[in-house]
């Protein structure tokens, strides 16, 4: 009878884990439409080696920077070319629009949130203006980092295709 009980107790706590497993994993939407490339492909090194994190990048076509999950608002960087995010299961992303940016000392970038602020999937966080950029001779392509990735895996990475803003998957976090 005891063991018969340590059994059923075994059986209980692995089926929590399990369902508490899939509560956890979360799909990331594009921030923005546009053709999504791997990080290797991202002409910055600090991208490109992963050395941030792993990601996608995404070469923008699209002004609206949307969230790509519910969660808060980390860190708005005071030049505006990038936002870190807290998403609800605790998985922590950069939005890092163009490569160099932090030059322009926030032209081209109109940030819609604020640090702390709440969010939900498909809000618009930011409005980058992409041909502004491009006229200053600045890359872009807006690289999508897992800052956390000792705590994540990402699967389901959608790379080389064409992807909307606030609809399409452009990867799946596992909680590991």
């Amino acid at each position: 009878m005891c063991e018969t009980n340590k059994s059923k107790e075994g059986v209980i706590v692995l089926l929590r884990k399990l369902f508490k497993k899939q509560e956890m994993d979360m799909n990331v939407l594009s921030p923005l439409s546009g053709k999504a490339i791997p990080l290797e492909e991202v002409p910055d090194e600090v991208f490109s080696q992963k050395m941030m994190g792993d990601g996608i990048a995404i070469e923008p076509i699209s002004k609206d920077v949307l969230a790509p999950f519910n969660g808060v608002v980390v860190n708005v960087f005071k030049t505006k070319h990038a936002i870190n995010l807290r998403a609800d299961n605790g998985a922590e992303m950069l939005i890092h629009m163009g490569l160099e940016t932090v030059e322009l000392d926030g032209k081209g970038f109109e940030v819609h949130v604020n640090d702390g602020q709440k969010i939900k999937q498909g809000d618009v966080l930011a409005t980058y203006d992409i041909e502004a950029v491009a006229k200053e001779n600045y890359k872009t392509v807006t690289p999508v980092i897992l800052l956390n990735g000792e705590k994540f895996s990402l699967t389901q990475v959608k790379t080389g295709v064409e992807v909307s803003g606030g609809k399409d998957l452009i990867f799946q976090l596992e909680i590991i």
